[in-house]
């Protein structure tokens, strides 16, 4: 209670004497910084809204503009426009010397001109990014039109202020739609490889009674949303791949990440947690300044930053038939979990954030506490990993009102959630199985340990090294990775730790102490709370996990060959599912569409006539290595061809997916699309990326490259293969698998990844 009494400002009693008032001046003190705080915020907000509505002009700059084109009105130099003109002389008129002058007029005149001008800025821009052949162009001989194309880019770009993050936003193109014929023809082209000559014809036929059927009238109205909305696929992505799935999302959506497993930490859990925690909040702070740089490609175009709005502040909400995402405007805590026991920990103070010495002394409060965890508490967090239909009707019955609601609230308006683990995790060259440990521990941990809903969980082990899982819906793996990278380096290169291990810094005054959150929860709702576990448990002892480190080569050899590092691996994983399956299968990879305004993600359909004929190549002696080279260079060059044609708006899926939507919207049944929409993906991939900070040199620094991180898999008879190109020398694949399958097993798979990456380094070598 010793938080309550403090909290509380003033209090009064009535006398003999009249009213007795006593004003806690210090805690007045406190509210009083707080709304400073709050308003430093909304003003800086304020300015940056105002900054990257007029990039690239600057404030400064449009000023000066706006002064000087109402000076040359005053002197009748500027140029006459009837109707701006009608309105500048109703405007009252000042008198100045004996003079009258429109000087209000005159103003105006200026901000719509300087407006107009901006405006139109800012259009050639967007009509500029709206060119795309520049990417099929990075790795070859450049046209003279992309040239004089991106002279103009740089031209525009650099005319005033360094970009915001969000300052291109208003500059970049809308996701174009794909025409029926071409989404037709690349489909049948992708499925060709995967079916024999009877059902090839059958889906071509089908194929064939969509485009010259139904497919006009959805693609109209698909054409009318992309014309009205920002992006005519990402709202509906996110509504019906994530929001309305009604299974777990621990292990089945959730992703995770590790930590930079080749530098040795500090082995003190509560210091590297705060160094941690308070460079998220350094990154935090850069966001909400808008100080983080955009990304660009090629470091010319720029990537929509969309995404990184939801990135603190965020909670999934589960609801009986979709959940929503809510983003709070700001959050002055985080909260921790310990032992079984849920801590709100405040992360600002006095108008401050509260340094990584404060911060690692709270969190040692909270480590030397010895207080029991309430009934139920301990496994509180498993109704976040089990079916989402349960976990509302649990939080509706049970988490509405009282203790409970107020402790919920706490969790969930937390900037993020993190979990001191009683466990640790380590690698080594040794034994490799530590790495399998500790990455399933960061994909699910004890299924009761992590809060799945948060936008992201911290989780430091009890040895110093870290981790988090990351809730899929409201951003991509690479806007955490972007987060993940910036944090990690902030603990490297700046933070640091002290001879013996603890954070640096010092105290500055008398913090707030750890509010342990307090919880009332029934017996009925302690058995729903142990049937929540029951799921979790079984889904997560169901997977299957395996990392291969791959430190034979990586690519610095496939680039000597002039191959694409991505390409190549995925020709390798096509090698890899043909000997360990004996069959090919529909792969997933996935490729950003962020050039595009609201842009996520597209599918690169990995197995391809090339990729097949490549794997037939290589597996049969009596083909000359010389032949296979060509047939590996060939099937390369078409992925990387599909791989532009997903960044650029021409993929296969998020269109024939938006289609569905449309077709089950006007309650019209489409064989052809029912049929696409349920084909599995039985090897679903992604690249991990890196380098998205200018912190560090990896090649002057390649220890620094976190092992990446990973995902479940998408089919229960199918591989999720998650991979990093870790510098020059080497690839970390995260693979994952169902143990209950009988046709797969993840450590079978690594060996065959392993096998396939020597055999096409040597059919390389050899020819």
């Amino acid at each position: 209670m010793a938080e309550a009494h403090s909290a509380v400002a003033f209090s009064f009693s009535v006398t003999s004497e009249g009213l007795d008032v006593n004003v806690n001046r210090e805690v007045l003190g406190l509210i009083f910084k707080s709304g400073v705080t709050s308003w430093k915020k909304r003003l800086g907000r304020f300015k940056n809204t105002f900054r990257t509505g007029i990039y690239p002009v600057t404030p400064m700059g449009l000023g000066f503009i706006v002064t000087l084109i109402a000076s040359m009105k005053a002197k009748n130099f500027a140029p006459r426009i009837t109707y701006l003109d009608n309105i500048v002389d109703t405007m009252p008129k000042v008198d100045i010397y004996d003079n009258t002058v429109n000087i209000f007029g005159n103003v105006f005149y200026g901000v719509v001109v300087c407006g107009a001008f901006t405006f139109t800025i800012r259009m050639m821009l967007r009509v500029l990014f709206t060119y795309q052949r520049w990417i099929y162009e990075v790795r070859g001989p450049v046209s003279l039109r992309t040239k004089i194309w991106l002279m103009f880019v740089k031209a525009f770009r650099f005319i005033g202020q360094e970009p915001l993050l969000t300052s291109f936003q208003g500059a970049l193109p809308k996701l174009p739609v794909p025409s029926i014929e071409d989404t037709m023809t690349r489909y049948l082209r992708s499925v060709k490889p995967l079916l024999d000559e009877e059902n090839y014809d059958r889906m071509e036929k089908l194929a064939l009674d969509f485009k010259n059927g139904v497919a006009k009238k959805l693609q109209r109205y698909l054409i009318l949303k992309s014309w009205w909305a920002s992006n005519y696929v990402s709202d509906w992505w996110e509504e019906y791949v994530y929001l309305r799935g009604r299974s777990p999302i621990m292990v089945n959506s959730n992703f995770y990440g590790v930590d930079a497993v080749l530098i040795q930490h500090t082995p003190i859990q509560v210091a590297r947690a705060a160094n941690l925690i308070y460079a998220m909040l350094l990154y935090r702070r850069t966001l909400e300044r808008q100080e983080l740089k955009p990304i660009f490609v090629n470091k010319i175009i720029p990537l929509c930053s969309s995404q990184y709005e939801r990135q603190f502040n965020t909670t999934r909400i589960p609801g009986i038939e979709t959940d929503t995402l809510v983003h709070y405007k700001d959050s002055n805590h985080i909260a921790v979990y310990h032992k079984g026991r849920f801590y709100k920990v405040y992360i600002r103070h006095g108008g401050r954030l509260l340094t990584p010495k404060e911060i690692e002394v709270s969190l040692q409060k909270i480590v030397s506490d010895r207080t029991e965890p309430c009934p139920g508490e301990m496994h509180l967090a498993a109704l976040t990993a089990c079916d989402r239909v349960s976990w509302a009707k649990a939080r509706q019955n049970f988490f509405s009102k009282g203790k409970n609601k107020t402790s919920l609230d706490a969790i969930e308006k937390a900037a993020f959630f993190v979990t001191l683990d009683d466990e640790p995790q380590s690698y080594s060259d040794l034994d490799p199985t530590k790495l399998n440990k500790f990455s399933r521990s960061m994909l699910h941990g004890k299924g009761y340990d992590r809060w799945f809903d948060k936008s992201f969980t911290l989780v430091v082990c009890s040895n110093g090294t870290v981790g988090f899982n990351a809730e899929h819906s409201w951003a991509d793996a690479p806007v955490t990775g972007h987060l993940w990278e910036f944090t990690l380096s902030e603990d490297i290169l700046n933070l640091r730790y002290t001879d013996d291990g603890h954070t640096k810094g010092t105290i500055i005054e008398p913090l707030p102490n750890p509010i342990k959150l307090e919880w009332d929860i029934s017996t009925e709702c302690q058995d729903v709370i142990q049937t929540s576990l029951k799921v979790a448990t079984e889904l997560l002892n169901n997977v299957d996990l395996y990392i291969l480190i791959h430190n034979q080569y990586g690519k610095r050899l496939m680039k000597q060959h002039k191959i694409s590092p991505d390409a190549y691996i995925q020709m390798a994983l096509q090698l890899a599912y043909y000997r360990d399956c004996k069959k090919f299968s529909l792969t997933y990879e996935s490729a950003m569409t962020r050039l595009f305004r609201e842009g996520r993600t597209e599918t690169v359909r990995s197995c391809t006539l090339e990729s097949v004929e490549f794997v037939k190549a290589i597996n049969d002696p009596s083909v000359p290595r010389k032949k296979c080279r060509e047939l590996l260079m060939k099937a390369c060059n078409v992925h990387q061809k599909s791989y532009r044609e997903a960044m650029t708006g021409n993929g296969i899926d998020r269109h024939l997916f938006c289609l569905y939507v449309v077709s089950k919207y006007l309650k019209i049944d489409s064989p052809f699309l029912k049929e696409v929409l349920s084909e599995p993906w039985r090897l679903s991939t992604s690249q991990t990326p890196h380098q998205q900070t200018d912190k560090f040199d990896l090649n002057k620094n390649p220890e620094y490259i976190s092992a990446g991180g990973g995902f479940g898999p998408v089919a229960d008879d199918g591989y999720g293969v998650s991979y990093i190109i870790a510098g020059e020398d080497v690839v970390f694949f995260h693979i994952s698998s169902i143990k209950s399958s009988p046709t797969t097993d993840s450590e079978r798979f690594s060996k065959n990844i392993l096998n396939s990456m020597q055999d096409i380094k040597q059919m390389l070598e050899s020819s």
